[in-house]
């Protein structure tokens, strides 16, 4: 990951304080959409930092630890209800205000992944594109937000059980969407998704 320390550097050596913030679990049609807000120490950065869907499991569990111990992380979500209500891109939204918000200091700076950012921030933002891929800080903030999530999915997934929330964290998969059809929509299904909608809606 070489080329992504130039996109953080510049902010570092300027001496601001950076934050990367990135979220996970647009695509589900199960449980919360999670959020991360993260500022690196530019002197103790963890080695190894990527976007988190191309690390394994195991790899994801041990960074985010070394993320956690030498960092200031806010994690927040958006909740199934939330997702219903606003639509899954606004919640998306909210849960990365809602982590901006939760720093224990105020950044000099963001950076989102996407191509968006969410409305009233506490400080200037940039959005970059496959920013998880570009810039460390973003992603050290998908690790911590993928590890959260996915614990919350193998949590729900030990009172619903049968979906496979366990493995697929509540994605779309062949085992979920044929549970859904065999057992029923849950509490923690998305109304506003299609296959789950045209399960409670099917004549």
């Amino acid at each position: 990951m070489t080329h992504t320390e130039n996109m953080d550097a510049p902010y570092h050596a300027r001496g601001l304080r950076l934050a990367g913030v990135d979220e996970v679990g647009r695509g589900p049609l199960a449980g919360p959409v999670v959020a991360c807000a993260v500022i690196l120490d530019p002197d103790n950065i963890p080695e190894g930092l990527a976007d988190s869907k191309k690390l394994s499991a195991k790899k994801r569990d041990a960074l985010d630890l070394l993320i956690r111990e030498t960092a200031h992380v806010s994690i927040a979500e958006a909740t199934v209800e939330e997702i219903d209500q606003l639509n899954i891109l606004q919640a998306s939204m909210l849960a990365m205000r809602r982590a901006v918000d939760g720093l224990p200091i105020r950044p000099d700076h963001l950076l989102v992944d996407g191509n968006r950012l969410p409305e009233g921030l506490p400080c200037p933002a940039s959005a970059i594109v496959k920013g998880d891929s570009l810039s460390q800080t973003i992603g050290a903030a998908s690790i911590v937000a993928k590890k959260w999530r996915d614990d919350v999915m193998i949590k729900i997934a030990q009172h619903y059980p049968g979906y496979g929330w366990e493995k697929n964290a509540g994605y779309p998969t062949k085992c979920h969407k044929s549970a859904l059809r065999d057992l029923g929509v849950t509490p923690h299904h998305r109304r506003s998704f299609k296959p789950v909608r045209d399960i409670l809606y099917q004549e």
